[in-house]
C-alpha cells in the first residue's frame, strides 16, 4: 500500500476480546501493507498460558510481564525503522497506555464485535488455549477505548475485507 508511509515506523496494536478477530485482522493488514506481523499470545509466560488453559482469568499482576514483553517487541520493531502489527487483549486503558506512553508511533486498533458473535466464534475455535468459558471474564475485564484516548474503532462483525478496508482507510 503505497499511502502509508509514516515519517517514524508505524506500530499497529490489534486489541479486543479473545475472539474478536485480532489475529485474523491483524495479519491481514500487516499483508495487505507488506508490515510484519507478531501474534501477540506468543509472548505470554507459560504460567498464563497454564491458567487461561484451565479456565482460570489472568489479574493484572500476571498480565504484566507480558504487556512488557510486547513492548520490547514494539521498541524492537521501532529501533529496526520496521513497521508492524502485533496483536494483544489490552483490554484496560492502563495495558494501552503502558504500549503507547513514550511511543508515537504506536496506534491501537480496536476490533469491536458483540458478545454474542464472539461467542459464537468461540464455539467453533479449535487449536487455542483460551477456553470459551473466559469470555465472560474478557467482557468484564474490557474497557472499551474512549475518545480522548484515539484509538481506531473497526467493526469486526464483518466480512475480514470490509475490515481491512475500513482499516486502512484510517491510516491513510
Amino acid at each position: 500500500m503505497s499511502g502509508v508511509s509514516p515519517a517514524e515506523p508505524l506500530v499497529l496494536v490489534v486489541m479486543g476480546v479473545s475472539g474478536s478477530g485480532k489475529t485474523t485482522v491483524g495479519k491481514a493488514v500487516a499483508d495487505r501493507l507488506g508490515w510484519v506481523f507478531k501474534e501477540g499470545d506468543e509472548l505470554h509466560p507459560p504460567a498464563n498460558i497454564a491458567k487461561m488453559s484451565a479456565g482460570v482469568p489472568l489479574t493484572d499482576a500476571d498480565r504484566a510481564p507480558w504487556l512488557a514483553a510486547v513492548g520490547r517487541w514494539i521498541d524492537g520493531w521501532i529501533a529496526e525503522g520496521q513497521p508492524g502489527v502485533i496483536s494483544c487483549s489490552a483490554l484496560k486503558r492502563a495495558y494501552r497506555q503502558t504500549l503507547s506512553e513514550g511511543r508515537p508511533q504506536v496506534r491501537v486498533v480496536y476490533i469491536q464485535v458483540p458478545y454474542a458473535v464472539v461467542a459464537e466464534r468461540l464455539a467453533h475455535r479449535k487449536g487455542h488455549f483460551m477456553p470459551p468459558g473466559l469470555l465472560a471474564s474478557q467482557f468484564a475485564a474490557l474497557e472499551e477505548p474512549k475518545p480522548e484516548e484515539g484509538v481506531l474503532t473497526v467493526n469486526g462483525d464483518q466480512p475480514l475485507s470490509d475490515t481491512v478496508d475500513a482499516l486502512v482507510s484510517m491510516l491513510v
